[in-house]
C-alpha cells in the first residue's frame, strides 16, 4: 500500500475519524484501550514500549478525540475501526494487545484478521458475559447518563481502582485531578453506548479457533471485569499462556505498569525467539 498519510494524527477509518499516535520505531504493537478513557491510559507503558517497538495508540470512536456517534454500534464495528486504521497506517501484521473492552475489541480482529495478528495479548478482558452482561450494562448504562462529569470519574476510579491506591491520598489525589482535567472528557451518553456494546460482546462459541500466540493477563482483585473472566478466556483457549497479577485491581495499566509493561514484553520477545507454543503459569 502507498497510501499518503495524514499530516495530522486524525485517520479516516470505517467511517469514523480516529486520532492516533505513533511511538519508537520497529515492528508495530497495536494497542486497544478499554471502556471510559483513550490512549492516554497508555502513558505508563509509552516509555517502555516505544523503546524497542512502533507503538500505536489511538482513541476509540466515541471517546477522547475520535468521532462521536449517537447510534448503537457493536464491538465488531470497534474490530472494523481498528483494521481500518491499521490499513491507513500500512500495518500488514501486528502484536496486538487490549485492556479491558479494548480486549473485546481485539478478540474480534483476531478473528476476523488471524493472518495479521502475530500475537494477541488479553489484559483484564473478557470474551463473553450473556444475558448477566447485557443487563449490567443496562443497569450502569442508566446510572453513568444522571452523573457529572465529575461523578463519573470517581465512579470509575471506584471500579477501577484498588484500596490501597485510595489510600494513597497524595497519588489518589494527583490522578484523580489530572482526570478531572482531562481537555476531552467522555460525555455520559457515549460511555452508555460503549458500555452497551461492550455487553452484549459474545465470542466464547468463536475464541477457541484463534491460533496464534495468546496471553491472557487478569488481576486478582479486578472488580470491573472479574478474575474468573480471564481465567474463562485461558480454558476456551487451552494454547494460551495465563498470568493473573496477585492483588492487583482492574487498573493495571496504571498501579502495577512497570510490572504490566515487563510481562507484555517478555511474552513478545519469546515469540520472536522461538514461536514455541505458550504455557501457564
Amino acid at each position: 500500500m502507498n497510501r499518503k498519510l495524514p499530516r495530522v494524527p486524525i485517520a479516516e477509518a470505517n467511517g469514523q475519524r480516529l486520532y492516533y499516535e505513533v511511538h519508537g520505531e520497529g515492528e508495530p504493537l497495536l494497542c486497544v484501550m478499554g471502556l471510559g478513557t483513550d490512549a492516554r491510559a497508555w502513558i505508563p507503558q509509552i516509555p517502555r514500549w516505544s523503546a524497542e517497538r512502533r507503538l500505536v495508540l489511538f482513541d476509540n470512536r466515541d471517546s477522547g478525540r475520535s468521532s462521536y456517534v449517537e447510534e448503537p454500534y457493536e464491538i465488531a464495528d470497534l474490530a472494523r475501526d481498528t483494521l481500518a486504521l491499521a490499513d491507513v497506517l500500512e500495518l500488514e501484521s501486528f502484536d496486538l494487545v487490549g485492556m479491558s473492552m479494548g480486549g473485546a475489541v481485539s478478540e474480534e480482529v483476531a478473528l476476523a484478521a488471524p493472518e495479521r495478528v502475530r500475537t494477541l495479548t488479553l489484559i483484564v478482558s473478557y470474551a463473553g458475559a450473556g444475558a448477566y452482561g447485557e443487563a449490567r450494562a443496562r443497569v450502569l448504562g442508566k446510572a453513568v447518563k444522571g452523573m457529572t462529569s465529575e461523578e463519573q470519574t470517581d465512579f470509575l476510579m471506584l471500579l477501577t481502582f484498588s484500596e490501597g491506591f485510595f489510600g494513597d491520598s497524595e497519588r489518589f489525589e494527583k490522578l484523580r485531578q489530572i482526570l478531572l482535567a482531562d481537555p476531552n472528557p467522555q460525555p455520559p451518553e457515549a460511555l452508555a453506548r460503549q458500555l452497551s456494546a461492550a455487553g452484549r460482546h459474545e465470542v466464547r462459541d468463536r475464541i477457541g479457533d484463534l491460533e496464534m500466540p495468546v496471553h491472557v493477563i487478569g488481576a486478582e482483585r479486578d472488580m470491573m471485569v472479574p478474575v474468573w473472566k480471564s481465567r474463562e478466556i485461558a480454558e476456551l483457549l487451552p494454547a494460551a499462556k495465563l498470568t493473573v497479577l496477585d492483588g492487583a485491581p482492574h487498573a493495571v495499566n496504571i498501579e502495577r505498569a512497570d510490572e504490566l509493561s515487563e510481562l507484555v514484553f517478555a511474552f513478545l520477545r519469546e515469540h520472536e525467539r522461538s514461536g514455541a507454543p505458550a504455557g501457564r503459569d
